[in-house]
């Protein structure tokens, strides 16, 4: 099958390489049968919101990186309304920009409003490359929910969904939906792009996408293999592994999470890898008021996307497109996502009836496998080998033993 592309992950080097960093982060990937990654410009230090952070993380990758890794560049309030400084960002080779509706939690990437982002669309539609928009957005009235005076267990699952309700996403993508008007064809912002990741809102949020996409707006969503294995009904008490943001929200949404993604609503899939240290998890005292939100995954989303699939009859073109196909496009990546004469020979082998246990026995590349929340459970869909521009770059357990990916920047 043609190597996985994952359009979000967080290798978090440089500056917090403890919590992942390049090499462990893309041997995880290499293993998981991912041949690109994206990497998010926040959760390292300094965030790449700059030329000059571009270059910080470029230095970082240099041999250390297993499969090829592009770089998203930072949108946030400092360099919105700088149009020299995002267009030197881009022309550094950012594949596109990323910016957080609601505190992203990392202090040098603050939270960007619909002035930001309009900016940022009117720089973009001449490069033709993508906004990346974490959706969520905080509404006053919703931020207590009981929660701050302590009349709810913070060990409670519960308790940090009622913190970030779906009424969160809808009114962030309200916004989004009155600016993607521009990227119709001959609208002021032609030729950029809005991308929605990790959607976690299968209601109200959905159909609003639903309705901007029917009405010609350039934009895609993604959402991401915890949304669709989980559900927050099974997270027990103090198993801070499974917070994320958006979080993981009961059955019935994750079923409409399926449904729309088989019927091509959702339009690709993402891992959103965003590990830290069991420190900053809190999995001793399991508060999910505190602990760190981010699902430690790299190295599993294909055998997870299958084993969970197969009761929807998900087939291997449908893996293909989610994870292959659809991602190079919004990445720009002409030479990836399928196996074709002239393409970059970026392959994953792999059988997708051979069950396995994910526990300690089983060989694990990312920093941090503990803090996992598919650690104890039993996939199907093995790795065999991945090839990286026709090298085998991972088979059976083994790396090779030079790191042979390359940085991807936008020409």
């Amino acid at each position: 099958m043609p190597g996985l592309i994952d359009v979000h992950a967080h290798l978090d080097d440089p500056g917090r390489s403890e919590w992942e960093g390049f090499p462990s982060g893309t041997k995880a990937a290499a293993a998981g049968g991912i041949t690109t990654l994206v990497d998010m410009p926040l959760n390292s230090f300094p965030s790449t919101v700059s030329r000059e952070t571009l270059e910080l993380k470029l230095k970082a990758a240099e041999s250390r990186i297993y499969v090829d890794v592009g770089f998203w560049g930072g949108l946030v309030p400092e360099n919105a309304f700088n149009k020299s400084a995002l267009e030197d960002l881009l022309n550094a080779g950012a594949l596109g920009l990323k910016s957080f509706m609601c505190p992203s939690g990392i202090n040098d990437f603050p939270m960007t409003n619909s002035s930001h982002i309009k900016e940022g669309l009117s720089v973009l539609a001449k490069y033709r490359r993508p906004l990346l928009v974490h959706a969520e957005k905080q509404l006053d009235p919703e931020t207590n929910l009981g929660v701050e005076d302590g009349s709810n267990d913070a060990r409670s699952y519960s308790t940090y969904l009622k913190t970030r309700p779906p009424s969160w996403e809808e009114a962030a993508i309200k916004d989004l939906v009155a600016l993607t008007k521009d990227t119709r064809i001959g609208a002021p912002a032609e030729g950029a792009h809005l991308h929605i990741v990790h959607l976690s809102d299968s209601s109200s949020s959905l159909d609003l996408i639903k309705e901007a996409k029917s009405g010609g707006d350039s934009l895609t969503v993604e959402t991401c293999p915890h949304y669709l294995a989980f559900s927050a009904e099974e997270i027990r008490d103090g198993d801070t592994r499974f917070k994320c943001s958006p979080p993981i929200r009961d059955a019935v949404n994750k079923e409409k999470l399926w449904n729309a993604l088989l019927e091509g609503d959702l339009d690709m899939l993402s891992s959103d890898h965003s590990p830290t240290t069991p420190e900053l998890k809190r999995l001793d005292d399991g508060d999910f008021l505190k602990a760190w939100g981010g699902i430690s995954c790299l190295q599993f989303v294909l055998p997870v996307t299958w084993s969970y699939g197969q009761k929807y009859g998900v087939t291997l073109e449908q893996m293909a497109l989610w994870w292959s196909e659809r991602p190079a496009k919004l990445a720009g990546q002409k030479l990836k996502g399928a196996i074709a004469i002239g393409n970059y020979a970026d392959i994953v082998v792999w059988n997708p009836d051979v069950d396995f246990d994910l526990d300690d026995d089983y060989p694990i590349y990312i920093k941090h496998p503990g803090n996992s929340a598919y650690m104890g459970t039993k996939l199907s869909g093995k790795v065999s080998a991945t090839f990286l521009r026709g090298n085998l770059v991972f088979k059976e357990g083994n790396h090779a033993p030079a790191a042979c990916g390359v940085p991807i920047l936008a020409k």
